[in-house]
């Protein structure tokens, strides 16, 4: 039966009181996580009857959809570790209390943002226990106690000059999916194989940088809260924290350059979390740069190329036949109009029948083909760990005892995406926001690096061309005309892909790199990585 949307978000917030007997829960805590569905219920009913008619139709249309609005995301259960057990705990109050005087006598606050609900614990992680890599690493959590939120990182030393190689944080997209299927998949100094082994990576980034892997936003990963964050912003003003709180417990990596990096829906969370620390003039992070790969970031630009990336016109052979490519087609312009809206209020009541309209339109069709999303040469291998084994693999290694004690993880268990998370950014409306927008700014100070696998295809090269020649910035139009060159291994001559760059911005491309480069492409997307960290590209 068909319901709806005024009987799903009913029946989605009294769904969110629990029968007694399946879970105990404090009533202050069952608030906390059923109060944003009953505010959605109440607000629903004060929407104009254009609003109120496309919700209907959207959940008339793709109800299977809007059911899972009737889900309640709980918090993971878990065990806080006594303080003995950690080796560092550094309190953000205690920043706050450092006060300076400035170039004009007056007194003020060494580093700014709200810090004092923050805290960092940190345990030094000795890497002949677990036999990942031989460097320095740390593991810990950063904990806002106010909010009961609690984010796991995992630190590895450069294997080059740490005292003065750059440092990196790395993060997965989902939204709501572990950075450590990073670490252990693509880029960390060990993948994970099938006998639930660490094996050594040879082209970690790593070789000449320090790298941070983070789980946020909470509940993804080893990271946990009775609470849930549902939206880029929220979750930047958390990275803001912990980067400001662990160049305070190790200053020895403060002054060297930092520079982010990600993908998927890291085009969503790293122009705000860039965004959010260049907003504090204050502050003890370097940033110097932002790397965002294959990510979604301008939607409106970028489902117009879902299409011709299904149907042969991404350099590979077409996953879908001539009616279906006609039928995405067709789609498209309701798909660009109802993005246009979400781009225009910006509100969840645009965004979300955007988000499931265009998704149903433009991904449902190559998604129902059993190919996979992330690498249109290849079948979805494993559809219960997105299509690849090795995320099952990891899951394994990272919910073994051994490992979990060993990196002070406070869960019970380990999941590699958390799709409660998933769905919250989504009935949020934060998947389609316009979140390109705030990249002008970030050019105007730092440079921006933007690259993509040429054979994935949830967020496919064509669109992320498209939108970063689109962008309105001072550069835009030499930026826009220049053509694409080759790009070729700095050690050889031979081709791994294109490249063109313009002031502070760049493209590039990576042959037969699927969504996750450096799993695909491990050398070129190292020597990637080397060649944009000592500036080639931006100098």
């Amino acid at each position: 039966m068909k319901l709806s949307t005024t009987a799903l978000l009913a029946g989605a917030a009294s769904a969110s009181v629990l029968p007694q007997q399946v879970l105990q829960m404090s009533e202050q805590l069952m608030e906390g996580w059923s109060k944003p569905l009953h505010e959605l219920e109440e607000s629903f009913g004060s929407l104009s009857s254009d609003v109120k008619d496309l919700w209907n139709e959207m959940s008339m249309m793709f109800p299977e959809s809007f059911d899972k609005a009737n889900l309640l995301s709980m918090p993971k259960p878990h065990k806080r570790r006594p303080n003995s057990e950690w080796d560092h705990i550094l309190k953000g109050e205690d920043i706050q209390k450092v006060w300076v005087e400035n170039a004009n006598g007056e007194k003020e606050r060494e580093i700014d943002g709200h810090l004092e609900p923050y805290s960092m614990r940190t345990k030094a992680v000795d890497p002949s226990t677990l036999n990942i890599d031989s460097v320095k690493q740390y593991s810990g959590y950063l904990d806002n106690d106010e909010d009961d939120k609690h984010l796991f990182y995992w630190f590895f030393e450069s294997r080059n000059d740490p005292k003065n190689d750059p440092v990196i944080l790395w993060l997965n997209g989902g939204p709501g999916c572990s950075s450590l299927t990073g670490l252990f998949m693509e880029l960390g100094p060990s993948w994970i194989n099938k006998d639930i082994k660490a094996d050594y990576n040879p082209f970690s980034w790593n070789a000449n940088a320090s790298v941070i892997f983070l789980d946020q936003p909470v509940n993804v990963g080893y990271s946990y809260s009775s609470k849930s964050v549902s939206n880029t912003v929220a979750a930047g003003k958390d990275v803001y924290a912990l980067l400001t709180l662990f160049f305070k417990q190790f200053p020895e990596y403060a002054t060297q350059d930092f520079h982010i990096a990600g993908e998927s829906y890291g085009g969503h969370y790293i122009p705000v979390f860039t965004s959010e620390i260049l907003a504090h003039k204050k502050r003890n992070i370097n940033l110097k740069s932002i790397m965002i790969g294959n990510g979604l970031t301008d939607g409106l630009v970028q489902y117009e190329y879902y299409k011709p990336m299904a149907c042969g016109e991404g350099g590979w052979p077409a996953v879908l036949d001539e009616g279906s490519c006609q039928s995405m087609d067709n789609a498209y312009p309701r798909c660009a109009s109802l993005i246009q809206g979400c781009y225009d209020s910006e509100s969840v009541w645009q965004c979300v029948p955007a988000s499931i309209y265009c998704n149903n339109a433009m991904i449902g069709p190559y998604q129902r083909t059993g190919q996979n999303v992330y690498d249109v040469r290849a079948q979805c291998e494993d559809p219960s760990s997105l299509c690849y084994s090795e995320i099952g693999w990891i899951g394994d290694y990272l919910n073994q005892r051994d490992v979990m004690e060993a990196v002070g993880a406070e869960v019970d268990t380990y999941e590699g995406c958390n799709n409660d998370i998933n769905r919250n950014f989504l009935f949020q409306g934060d998947w389609m926001k316009p979140f390109h927008r705030v990249v002008p700014g970030i050019l105007e100070q730092i440079p921006v690096l933007i690259y993509a696998g040429d054979a994935d295809y949830i967020c496919n090269w064509l669109g992320n061309k498209a939108w970063a020649e689109a962008l309105e910035w001072p550069g835009h139009k030499e930026f826009a005309s220049l053509p694409l060159e080759d790009l070729t291994l700095s050690a050889s001559s031979k081709k791994i892909g294109e490249v063109k760059s313009h002031g502070n911005f760049t493209f590039m491309t990576l042959h037969a790199g699927g969504h996750m480069i450096p799993h695909d492409q491990p050398e070129a997307s190292l020597d990637m990585l080397n060649r944009w960290l000592s500036g080639e590209w931006y100098a």
